[in-house]
């Protein structure tokens, strides 16, 4: 937990959100996902849109998140844009390994707004689809990537977590459900994460 939620607390804080400012959490109701959601919106006093597969709505919501988009909507990106009045978050932290959330993530930002980089998509590499020179030049947006926090985030977590903002949603499953484990986390259907049993 600790690792995962430096991670996504300094992803939080490189994303240039301030207290009462918009964020959208793209894997919203995953393992990075949902420390993201609660730490945003409870240790940051963010306002918090997770967008996440449908079925992962009760636990984005659980966590601290003002909206949930699910992707069955179609278009998150104008999902996103209609909470916000059409002005866009301020933020879109991605933590999933989706191409299709990278896609979307610049469609949903403001003037001035930020895409923050945290999951990385397997297989061959692609660009960002929608990250257009003139757009990002024009709106004076950026991209970041982020991949851990220092000692300072460490501490800082561990004491949300100390204090109860932060707690892990987790389930416990035996090496033999392993394949199944992996076919959830594929087909993005995996809620918070899994703790695997090593014992006889």
């Amino acid at each position: 937990m600790l690792c995962a939620g430096v991670t996504v607390y300094s992803a939080l804080r490189k994303s240039g959100v301030e207290s009462g400012q918009w964020v959208a959490l793209l894997g919203a109701g995953g393992g990075l996902g949902h420390l993201a959601v609660q730490i945003a919106s409870k240790g940051m006093a963010m306002r918090v849109i997770g967008v996440d597969a449908d079925e992962k709505k009760d636990l984005v919501l659980k966590s601290g998140a003002e909206h949930f988009v699910g992707l069955g909507v179609g278009d998150t990106a104008k999902a996103v844009m209609e909470l916000t009045g059409g002005i866009g978050v301020q933020a879109v932290v991605v933590l999933t390994a989706s191409n299709a959330a990278y896609a979307s993530a610049p469609l949903m930002i403001k003037y001035g707004g930020r895409v923050v980089c945290v999951g990385l998509p397997e297989g061959e590499l692609k660009p960002i689809a929608t990250a257009f020179p003139s757009i990002l030049v024009a709106k004076a947006q950026s991209i970041v990537g982020v991949a851990v926090g220092n000692k300072k985030d460490a501490i800082d977590v561990l004491d949300m977590a100390a204090r109860g903002i932060v707690k892990t949603h987790f389930r416990i499953e035996k090496m033999d459900k392993l394949t199944e484990v992996f076919q959830e986390m594929e087909q993005g259907k995996l809620h918070g994460r899994v703790v695997l049993d090593l014992s006889g």
